[in-house]
């Protein structure tokens, strides 16, 4: 058989090939065009957040040199170059898809006007809101004047002025505004004609009211041109466990703010000299990725492009409450009888936040410990958890304060969860806590009984809307043993580490996770070896380990079916002789995002199955602390196994992964039915019935 081993994607070009699939959905005509638009907005996020953390990575390895080791890519300068190329193509195609929106816009009588198409009553109009709520939100900075560049901020946007006199040409100044979109809309609707919408971004009423900024100062000619600079995120933690992590996070984020550029986008329009300037001042150069882009820029603000203007948009499908839990119910007494699977967003998260808040009532419950990655805003989960406080249970919450753009609202999280007595404990200084588990403890007519739950996702009621994720409700003594000796080991680290060593049946990283699944992967080239029927289902969110992709490379030579569902990062090389075609992966990008990871092993009529909230990547795998669980319970195994046939299936929103990272649509064969898999498994779903 031919080596494959070590050939494989670069990870840095497979996520701009995910992020091209996001574009390819803005593209897509038949999708409404609010959604389009949103489509647009997720592009230019995910991108921004590539350049913070992946580009600033790759810089730092440039830097590094030879002393680039383990994990480090071998030519970053060569990436890097890659990427720009890449992302240069992908702007311009970009540009080309919001133009022909704006042209569906105007097909359906909504405008999008800059400051020179006003009408009479909608200058007035800008006049007046910027004279009340804009001109007291903004500060001009005339740079020139300034000895040191003032730092331009990660995440905004910066109208860069030319001022000049008609009178003395050669005269003209700098100056550089804030877009203030935190504080205030982006898109403001106009007045309009009836059976129109006329709307204006945010800069352009600045844009327009320039005269009124600059003129006292003997200005008569004003131009504007958005910028905007991306700066790396990655925040250098000292693994010394002795610094206080709350200081050494705080210090990261300030620092964060002051990172190096990674990315300088510009009007493509922009005045030469002004140009020059900038970048001057800035120190940046072609090496900071200039890009030239459109008259708009932080496009992620089109995610809330303004709903309300359409009115032909057909309702989302509604999260139900699975049949089993319907409220007035006991859920600790439904789940003591079996194991219940809730899969988001067609369940409703309203189950998870209910199990919670029954535990702060029942007066029998002793203690909740839980983890919390990433929490919402006003989080429901929290609440429950002070109420259980308040009702006399012990509640632990460990709490990853590093969870990437998270840091600053989970420091917040720890001071208020203390305040209210929650026992609270910290991620350990080098692992990452990734797992979403939860242990619940009850002391009944003097017997100890224990529920939980492990779950693929986030305990996040928000994302919990549109992410696609599974959540174990189980009282399986094993799985909740090891629970227990995962929490032993968060809890103990600095004086009993071994805990973790302990569990017996969950899967743990970065324990025993990766050799798990490679001992899985070996059974079934063994069986395949054999004549005997092998086959393997992934579902990640990345496939990036170089272990498990050679691991799989000889399970498909030696005849295993190996199917997967890859959304983002594919690092395996799909087509090979070797291969003989046993290998195959695709990709779904629809209107949820898909971040549940499924692992199904088939050996014959029998079947292992597995959820976790951990990609095959080396930071999962190495680096966090993160859990897989069996799936014991026969008619959720058959649920898990059919959803993933569902998404198989898929032949609408589906995209072949291949070596050349194409990006083509799966082609519906002749009489082949519609599979459009977030469709058809809500129905799938909403069709099962429950015995007790």
């Amino acid at each position: 058989m031919p080596s494959l081993t070590k050939q494989t994607i670069i990870r840095d070009l497979s996520w701009l090939a995910f992020n091209e699939r996001v574009l390819q959905e803005a593209k897509d005509p038949t999708n409404h065009i609010y959604d389009r638009l949103k489509f647009l907005g997720i592009f230019s996020n995910n991108l921004d957040e590539f350049f913070r953390v992946r580009v600033a990575a790759l810089h730092k390895m440039v830097l590094l040199g030879k002393a680039a080791k383990m994990h480090l890519e071998a030519n970053p300068e060569k990436i890097l170059k890659k990427i720009q190329q890449t992302v240069v193509e992908q702007q311009a195609d970009f540009d080309q898809t919001f133009a022909d929106l704006v042209k569906e816009l105007g097909k359906n009588q909504i405008y999008i006007k800059n400051e020179k198409q006003l009408t009479k009553a909608q200058k007035a109009f800008v006049t007046g809101i910027f004279e009340a709520k804009i001109r007291t939100e903004i500060i001009p900075l005339m740079i020139e004047t300034i000895p040191q560049m003032p730092m331009l901020k990660d995440k905004s946007i910066y109208l860069a002025c030319v001022l000049g006199n008609k009178m003395e040409s050669m005269v003209q100044r700098y100056a550089l505004i804030e877009i203030p979109t935190k504080v205030l809309p982006r898109f403001v609707i106009l007045p309009s004609d009836e059976g129109r919408t006329d709307i204006i971004l945010l800069e352009d009423i600045i844009r327009y009211n320039l005269p009124s900024l600059f003129a006292p100062f003997g200005f008569d000619r004003f131009l504007g041109f958005i910028i905007k600079v991306t700066r790396d995120a990655e925040l250098d933690i000292d693994n010394d466990v002795n610094n206080n992590i709350l200081e050494v996070l705080t210090q990261g984020i300030k620092n964060r703010k002051k990172g190096r550029a990674t990315r300088f986008v510009f009007d493509r329009s922009i005045d030469p000299a002004l140009l020059d300037y900038l970048t001057k001042r800035l120190n940046l150069t072609k090496k900071d990725n200039l890009i030239a882009g459109g008259r708009i820029h932080n496009f992620k603000d089109f995610m809330d492009f303004p709903h309300g203007i359409f009115k032909d948009i057909q309702p989302r499908q509604q999260s139900f409450v699975h049949p089993l839990l319907k409220q007035p119910c006991r859920i600790m007494d439904i789940i003591e009888k079996k194991d219940v699977m809730l899969h988001l967003p067609y369940h409703s998260f309203d189950s998870v936040i209910d199990l919670l808040r029954e535990a702060a009532i029942d007066p029998y419950v002793q203690s909740i410990r839980i983890t919390c990655y990433r929490l919402a805003r006003n989080s429901k989960i929290i609440n429950a958890l002070i109420n259980a406080v308040r009702n006399g249970k012990t509640v632990t919450v460990v709490i990853e304060l590093r969870a990437r753009f998270d840091e600053e609202a989970n420091m917040k999280w720890k001071a208020y969860l203390e305040e209210e007595g929650v026992k609270v404990v910290l991620g350990l200084h080098d692992q990452k806590v990734h797992a979403k588990i939860c242990v619940i403890k009850k002391r009944e007519f003097n017997k100890i009984k224990q529920y939980g739950f492990v779950s693929t996702g986030n305990l996040n009621e928000n994302t919990a809307r549109y992410y696609g994720d599974h959540f174990l409700l189980t009282t399986n003594r094993a799985i909740l043993a090891d629970i227990n000796r995962v929490f032993d080991y968060l809890e103990n680290y600095q004086t009993k580490p071994t805990h973790l060593k302990g569990c017996k049946i969950l899967p743990v990283a970065p324990l025993n996770m990766r050799k798990h699944f490679l001992d899985l992967l070996s059974r079934q080239v063994l069986l395949a070896r054999k004549k005997k029927p092998a086959s393997v289902v992934i579902k990640v969110n990345s496939l990036v380990d170089s272990a498990l992709i050679d691991k799989i490379y000889a399970a498909a030579a030696a005849g295993v079916d190996v199917r997967m569902v890859v959304r983002g990062i594919c690092c395996a090389n799909t087509k090979n002789k070797a291969l003989k075609g046993h290998l195959n992966a695709i990709s779904i990008i629809d209107e949820y995002l898909e971040h549940a990871r499924i692992f199904i092993f088939n050996e014959g009529s029998k079947r292992k199955v597995y959820i976790s909230s951990a990609d095959w990547m080396v930071r999962n795998l190495d680096h966090r602390v993160e859990v897989a669980c069996p799936i014991y319970d026969e008619t959720i195994q058959q649920e898990l196994a059919d959803i993933m046939e569902i998404q198989l299936s898929e032949n609408v929103k589906g995209r072949i992964l291949d070596n050349e990272q194409s990006n083509a649509y799966i082609v519906r064969k002749e009489n082949e039915p519609e599979v459009r898999s977030q469709v058809a498994i809500y129905h799938y779903l909403r069709q099962k019935t429950y015995a007790n």
